[in-house]
């Protein structure tokens, strides 16, 4: 067998080293996922708190013709 292939780095050291940048790899491509689902999860949070805001103008709007409508059946 070639001698360079029986040296201590290539049989132990190598392949961990292969090993961990495969697993970073991966783990870096599962964290762009996440980050994606992180993105979606705002912009819905966005959308919502946009609704929210449109309703409570019109519960303002609401809130008005009511204490209009008290105040005229008061008098």
């Amino acid at each position: 067998m070639n001698p360079i292939l029986q040296q201590p780095f290539i049989q132990i050291a190598l392949p961990i080293v292969i090993t961990i940048a495969i697993a970073a790899f991966m783990n870096s491509k599962a964290l762009d996922a996440v980050s994606k689902r992180i993105d979606d999860i705002a912009r819905r949070l966005d959308a919502i708190e946009a609704r929210l805001g449109a309703i409570e103008t019109r519960l303002g709007a609401v809130e008005r013709k009511v204490d209009a409508l008290e105040l005229k059946a008061w008098r």
